[in-house]
C-alpha cells in the first residue's frame, strides 16, 4: 500500500473569493499579530506599519527591484501629497516594524492558514517534516559581527531550521540563529510549537534521544520518524515481525544531564527495509503495530524529501536564485527571513484554494509552484489597479488554471547520489610541472 493511497481524502470545499490584496493576507491578521508585540500603528504616515508587511512580502518574490519601485508597484502607500517614498524612509520604516512583528505575523498567518487548509491525515496523524537550511548576507560590518562564516566563504550566515506541513508545503514553525549554533539546538525550540496528533520526519543528523523524547512527551501524540545511525547500539525486546522490532536504546549521562527528563532506557520501534539489495532501518516512536502497521509505515520516510523541495522553491523559485538576502542589518536579515517564509506560505496556501478548486484526489504537492507563482505575480501586479466589476473575472480566471499546474508524475531517480568536489575560484593548470 503507498503511502500516497492512505491519504485522506482531501476536503472539497470551495475556496473563498478573492477581491482585494487584503484578502490575500487580511488586515485582521496584520492587526491581531501587531497588537501582540509593541509595534505601534496609531500615527497616520505616507507608508502604514499595516503596509509594511506587504513590502516585506514584495521584497520576497521582486528582489531583483528597489524597495522603492516595490512599494509603488504594490500601490501599497498613501497617495496624497507626494506619490512616492524616499528609500531611506522604508529603511526606518523597516526598522520602527522590527523583528518581533513580522514573526508574530508569521505565527499568526501560518496558524489560519493550517486551519483553514483542512490538511489530509496519515492514520489520523498529521504528517511533519524538520530540516534545516542555511541562507547568506551581505557582507556588512553589522552582519559579520552578528553572523558567524563557513570555512572558505566570504559571506555571513544564518542558520535556519523550519518545519512543514508535507502535503501542502505550508511552514508551521522556524528557528534560526547564526551560522554556528547547532541544528538540533534550533530544532529544540519547534517543540512547543508542534501540534498535537502529529508525526514528524527527522533526518538523521537530528538523531538525539533527548530531543526525540521530549519530542513526544510534550503534548498528545506527537510521534516521531528517524533513520537508523551507524553505529547505535540497540537491545531487541520483542520482535513485531519479519522486519520490524521493538528494541530498547539506552542513554547517556551526559544526554541526561542535557535532558533532565530522559529515562536510562527508552523504547522504540525499529523497521528495517531492503531495496535494491541494500537494507535500509528506520526508528520511530509509533510503537503500535495494530494502528501503525508496517506496510504502511514501511513508504513513509521518503516523503520527508518534501521539505528539501520546498527550500528549494524558496531559494531557486520565489528568490530566482539571489542566494544574498538584501538586508545590510542584523535585524533587519531576521526580518526579511520572517517576510521570506510569510510570503512561501501566502503562495503556498493559495495552491491548497487552488487544489480545493480541481475534481480528484490531488494534493497540493502535485501543483507547480513556479507556475502558481506566475499566476500569483500577475494577481498582486493586477488587482491594485483593477476596477470592481473587472476583479471577479480574474478571480475565476487565476483559480481555473489550477488545472493545467497538475504536475507529471515524479521519475525515479536515475543515478546514485554522490558528493561533488567543491568549485575552485580559479581554472587548474593541468599542464605545470
Amino acid at each position: 500500500m503507498q503511502v500516497s493511497q492512505a491519504f485522506d481524502m482531501i476536503n472539497q470545499l470551495k475556496p473563498h473569493q478573492v477581491e482585494t490584496l487584503a484578502d490575500l493576507l487580511p488586515l485582521e491578521l496584520i492587526e491581531e499579530a501587531y497588537s501582540l508585540t509593541d509595534t505601534v500603528t496609531i500615527r497616520k504616515r505616507k507608508l502604514t506599519l499595516e503596509s509594511m508587511a506587504w513590502l516585506l512580502i514584495g521584497m520576497a518574490i521582486y528582489n531583483d527591484k528597489s524597495m522603492a519601485h516595490i512599494v509603488n508597484m504594490l500601490d501599497i502607500v498613501d497617495r496624497e501629497g507626494k506619490p512616492f517614498v524616499a528609500p531611506s524612509a522604508l529603511t526606518q520604516r523597516r526598522k520602527d516594524l522590527g523583528e518581533a512583528a513580522m514573526k508574530a505575523l508569521f505565527e499568526c498567518t501560518q496558524a489560519h492558514w493550517n486551519r483553514e487548509a483542512l490538511h489530509p491525515s496519515w492514520n489520523g496523524l498529521m504528517l511533519l517534516g524538520v530540516d534545516g537550511v542555511v541562507w547568506r548576507t551581505e557582507d556588512t560590518p553589522d552582519n559579520a559581527e552578528a553572523f558567524s562564516r563557513q570555512k572558505d566563504t566570504q559571506y555571513p550566515q544564518v542558520r535556519m531550521v523550519c518545519q512543514m506541513e508535507l502535503s501542502s508545503h505550508l511552514i508551521t514553525a522556524s528557528a534560526f540563529d547564526d551560522y554556528a549554533v547547532n541544528e538540533m539546538i534550533l530544532a529544540e525550540k519547534l517543540i512547543d510549537s508542534t501540534p498535537d496528533h502529529s508525526l514528524t520526519l527527522f533526518d538523521r543528523g537530528f538523531y538525539s534521544l533527548g530531543l526525540l523524547h521530549q519530542w513526544q512527551t510534550t503534548g498528545n501524540e506527537r510521534h516521531w520518524l528517524i533513520p537508523l545511525k551507524k553505529n547505535v547500539q540497540y537491545e531487541v525486546v520483542r520482535s513485531l515481525g519479519r522486519n520490524d522490532k521493538i528494541v530498547q536504546l539506552k542513554s547517556n549521562p551526559h544526554a541526561r544531564k542535557r535532558w533532565p527528563k530522559l529515562p536510562y532506557e527508552l523504547e522504540v520501534r525499529l523497521i528495517s527495509r531492503k531495496i535494491n539489495g541494500k537494507e535500509y532501518s528506520v526508528l520511530t516512536s509509533m510503537i503500535d503495530p495494530m494502528r501503525y502497521p508496517v506496510t504502511d509505515i514501511a513508504d513513509l520516510y521518503v516523503h520527508r524529501w518534501e521539505i528539501e523541495l520546498g527550500y528549494r522553491e524558496q531559494k531557486q523559485y520565489m528568490l530566482g536564485n539571489r542566494l544574498t538576502l538584501r538586508s545590510r542589518l542584523p535585524e533587519l536579515v531576521k526580518q526579511e527571513l520572517w517576510g521570506i517564509l510569510l510570503t512561501y506560505n501566502l503562495v503556498r496556501y493559495q495552491m491548497v484554494k487552488m487544489c480545493h478548486k480541481l475534481k480528484g484526489d490531488y494534493l497540493p504537492y502535485q501543483l507547480s509552484f513556479n507556475g502558481s507563482l506566475a499566476h500569483i505575480l500577475r494577481l498582486l501586479v493586477g488587482l491594485p489597479y483593477s476596477t470592481p466589476g473587472a476583479i471577479p473575472r480574474q478571480l475565476k480566471y487565476f483559480y481555473d488554471m489550477a488545472e493545467s499546474l497538475i504536475l507529471e508524475p515524479r521519475r525515479t531517480r536515475s543515478y546514485p547520489r554522490m558528493v561533488k568536489r567543491r568549485p575552485q575560484k580559479y581554472a587548474r593548470n593541468k599542464k605545470c610541472q
